[in-house]
């Protein structure tokens, strides 16, 4: 690609994202290493008339974002729109098809329709960037996509949600429930009205998702992950796991064997000296691990203005410096989607938290009823709690397949003692 004295930038999507790239290209037109200069001379948004930290009366509006991505005054289309189909897609296909480098910081768009979009984008010879879409200012992409290139990697693993990350942080700090350290997350900004995609774990597997296939150079599945939110994470099982030497979070993992490809969101112990479980607060936190290199690991903010704005702003330094490569780790006419593994058969150790009667003989029933499943106990604690209906029991086990935990649990409700069905927490694999 042939170098431009300036690069005509259309940003559609004016959030926080946009806001802060906005503010970053205004101060530092020529902050690309290669040279030129990077001038917003488009915008699109849902609102024009929305209070805006920054004022867009001087530059050109565009209802459709499609209209944007086609403007002859566009160069290089910038989306940070959000959502995997609509309005997103259809500019950034439009922009591809017209030959234009995109930068996106979409993660639902790149994770359910990336095959498709890197096959349009190299078809056309047009860049398809993505760095902001994964752990905001983390440089968790071009980790994979560039520097790893020389190892295979056999799995990543981490925390990919600030949202998920701040309030379980928050539970265990103050004491207070799920539902009262969400509804403060969301009047402080760090939750949208509809916390969904955030605490439903599906926007951490939209990003371990893309993280897959870039290391295990395949096309995105994000169809086959396996994904289970923190919303039935209680106060007890906080405390709980504490006491036995763990700290909750929810784990986003990609793990390739021969078999295929597991990939899976869910809330995981991990052990308190452990890097993943000191990662408080809103921050994110990645492990990669080579079949050469090693353990990388790597920990910054996943999300806000600033950070994501860079991510964005380094994405359009690489366009401005005429980089080629596939949008993945292969030609996107090689691109398949991976093999997924089936989770029953995936080996790990477990938290079990029992809710039983007060009564003799119960601890023996369930030990024996573990033991005559095939489950092995490892650790063990029961710790009477206050107005609760019954004891609650918790101990872990030693590594076991999930189909062989799933009938043992299957056998434990069934236990005239116990009340209810017994809760299922992993142990991380890290």
């Amino acid at each position: 690609m042939t170098q431009q004295k300036t690069w005509r930038i259309g940003v559609a999507g004016l959030g926080t994202v946009g806001a802060g790239l906005l503010t970053f290209l205004a101060e530092h037109p020529d902050f690309a290493p290669a040279g030129g200069k990077a001038v917003v001379t488009g915008v699109s948004a849902r609102s024009r008339s929305r209070p805006r930290p920054f004022d867009i009366s001087g530059l050109p509006w565009f209802d459709d974002p499609v209209a944007l991505a086609n403007s002859p005054q566009t160069d290089v289309f910038v989306e940070l729109i959000g959502g995997s189909d609509g309005p997103a897609k259809a500019a950034v296909e439009a922009a591809l098809s017209a030959g234009k480098p995109v930068v996106t910081a979409n993660k639902a768009l790149i994770a359910e329709h990336g095959a498709e979009l890197a096959a349009l984008a190299e078809a056309k010879g047009a860049p398809l960037l993505f760095e902001a879409a994964v752990m905001g200012g983390v440089p968790a992409v071009k980790m994979i996509r560039e520097a790893l290139v020389g190892d295979e990697i056999a799995s990543v693993a981490g925390i990919l949600n600030g949202t998920c990350n701040y309030i379980l942080t928050e539970m265990e700090a103050t004491g207070r429930s799920f539902a009262e350290v969400l509804a403060e997350a969301q009047r402080l900004g760090y939750a949208e009205a509809d916390p969904t995609m955030d605490v439903g774990g599906f926007d951490a597997a939209h990003k371990i998702s893309i993280l897959a296939a870039l290391a295990f150079g395949c096309a995105p599945n994000y169809a086959a992950a396996e994904i289970e939110g923190i919303a039935g994470v209680e106060l007890l099982d906080i405390h709980l796991a504490r006491d036995l030497g763990y700290r909750i979070k929810l784990v986003a993992s990609a793990d390739r064997s021969p078999d295929g490809v597991l990939v899976r969101v869910h809330p995981s112990l991990a052990p308190l000296s452990h890097p993943l479980a000191q990662a408080g607060g809103a921050l994110n936190a990645l492990f990669i691990e080579g079949r050469r290199i090693g353990r990388i690991f790597v920990q910054g903010p996943g999300a806000g203005a600033g950070p994501t704005a860079a991510a964005v702003a380094a994405d359009i330094a690489d366009v401005m410096t005429g980089a080629v490569r596939p949008v993945f780790q292969a030609p996107a006419t090689s691109l398949a989607p991976f093999t997924p593994v089936d989770p029953s058969k995936s080996i790990g150790r477990a938290y079990l938290r029992l809710s039983v009667k007060d009564e003799p003989g119960v601890i023996a029933a369930v030990s024996e009823t573990l033991a005559e499943a095939g489950v092995s106990i490892e650790s063990f604690l029961q710790k009477p709690v206050e107005n609760a209906s019954g004891v609650p029991i918790v101990l872990t086990t030693h590594a076991v397949a999930e189909s062989v935990l799933t009938a043992a649990i299957d056998r434990i409700a069934a236990l005239p003692a116990v009340l209810d069905r017994p809760r299922l927490l992993r142990i991380a694999k890290i």
